[in-house]
């Protein structure tokens, strides 16, 4: 007999082990430590099986939530992941980075009158154990078709073509800029979010599939869109990302000691400078840290730049706490590790010494007036509110552009007014014949499973150019 909605809500949502604040703080390690079988078999009984589940159409990738979750009550791990790869490429990444709360678990019917099923941290779950304990057995694999994909960046939304594009038999060959894989996901999230390991063998399981990955390619320098169709590829995939830093433009910017989250982010995951100096890689260590901007890039390099030695870091925001866009796990484990907020707070000028160096920052006190168009409500100065906060390093992290290495070598891609390129929508097709593009270099930076969900739809538009034509 099916059990009532209220029976299952009394096993509470299981709790994620993780380090203490006061431990982690101070290390690089991941900060969750994952479900046991005992607590994964636990929060998966708390599923309610919806005949019409809301949480799948909250999924960029539509993952059948139900169906995995199931498979792990039945203890079938196997099964679980199985399921899982067949609309996710990348489960043990977006068990880790997603934004759940707003998407799957945000849709799941006991968030109404209690806690969602815990979606991400049993995806999670199931990836890690497969890793630990399965087989190595692959998908199955369609038979080749012998057409070649090129897929220019190997981001979140360049892995998802690559997975989705080799199991329906066509050879995918990626091509990264950087000496390591995985774009924003190596470069962007540090060590204690998402282990490079993770990435590593997330990417290793597509090579295993046959992906080939071409590293230290700068497709728009080393080679063109063009030359890319002279080598036989029969379609491309630009999924290159928003890597180009973003600042305020305010006085003082050009002092020693302010940096883009891009840069800093980059030297401490990609260049290991958190291992300095076992790796000799240069990252400025501040005392007195400032952050701009309160999205999962700040909170990231907050807890990093606490974690490098700082004495005090704060989150420097020109709204309030309902308008942050980092996930609500990001904030609370940043607040946990010592992290001070400063919200409704706008930087208007960077106070430097005789030499150049950064000494101090003096903002403005800010209240909330109408929605923008964003949606959020507009800050608004307040007159007379002027103030100083002492710093040495201010990590600037209120967004990024679009990459233009690529694009302005293929002058024949369209581009929208803000230099991304113009992608349908629900296919990827740029105007470029043969290519197509998604995520961040078509939206503008957003989340991990967003990119993952363009990729998916390109693949498959993809996939029909190349059995039917344009």
């Amino acid at each position: 007999m099916a059990k009532r909605p209220g029976q299952k809500e009394k096993t509470p949502r299981q709790a994620m082990p993780e380090q203490p604040a006061d431990v982690r703080k101070h290390n690089f390690e991941e900060v969750p430590t994952g479900y046991t079988i005992e607590l994964a078999q636990a929060e998966a009984s708390r599923c309610l099986q919806c005949k019409k589940p809301s949480c799948v159409a909250g999924c960029p990738v539509s993952v059948d939530i139900p169906g995995f979750i199931s498979l792990i009550t039945m203890g079938d791990f196997t099964g679980a992941i199985r399921n899982l790869w067949s609309k996710n490429a990348l489960p043990a990444v977006c068990g880790r980075v997603c934004p759940q709360e707003i998407q799957c678990e945000g849709r799941c019917i006991l968030a109404r009158k209690g806690e969602a099923v815990a979606v991400g941290n049993l995806e999670r779950f199931a990836a890690d154990y497969e890793r630990a304990y399965g087989s190595g057995a692959l998908p199955p694999k369609a038979p080749a078709t012998g057409k070649r994909v090129a897929v220019v960046g190997s981001g979140p939304s360049g892995l998802t073509v690559a997975g989705d594009l080799i199991a329906k038999g066509h050879e995918v060959t990626i091509l990264e800029a950087f000496h390591k894989p995985g774009g924003v996901l190596v470069y962007g999230i540090p060590e204690f979010r998402l282990p490079k390991e993770i990435v590593a063998q997330e990417v290793n399981f597509l090579e295993r599939q046959g992906v080939n990955l071409e590293c230290n390619q700068v497709v728009g320098r080393t080679m063109t869109l063009d030359e890319l169709f002279e080598q036989n590829f029969d379609a491309v995939y630009l999924g290159v990302g928003a890597g180009l830093p973003r600042f305020m433009n305010i006085p003082g910017e050009n002092l020693i000691g302010i940096l883009s989250a891009n840069e800093y982010l980059t030297r401490a995951n990609l260049m290991k400078a958190y291992k300095y100096p076992e790796v000799d890689t240069p990252i400025p260590i501040g005392k007195s840290v400032c952050v701009l901007g309160a999205g999962n890039v700040a909170m990231d390099a907050a807890r990093t730049a606490m974690r490098l030695g700082a004495d005090n870091v704060r989150i420097v925001y020109r709204r309030s706490e309902d308008e942050m866009p980092a996930r609500k796990a990001e904030i609370h484990h940043a607040r946990e590790e010592g992290i001070e907020f400063h919200l409704l707070t706008n930087p208007i000028n960077y106070i430097g010494d005789e030499i150049g160096r950064l000494t101090g920052m003096e903002c403005l006190k800010m209240e909330l007036g109408e929605p923008d168009e964003s949606g959020r409500r507009r800050p608004v100065p307040i007159e007379g509110s002027a103030f100083l906060i002492a710093c040495d390093l201010v990590i600037v992290a209120v967004g990024s552009g679009a990459n233009p290495l690529l694009t302005q070598s293929t002058p024949d891609l369209t581009l929208n007014q803000w230099g991304y390129i113009s992608a349908d929508p629900e296919t990827g097709k740029t105007t470029k014949r043969g290519v197509w593009a998604g995520g961040d270099i078509v939206t503008g930076a957003a989340t991990v499973i967003l990119a993952m969900g363009a990729g998916r739809k390109a693949a498959d538009s993809i996939h029909d150019y190349l059995t039917w034509g344009w």
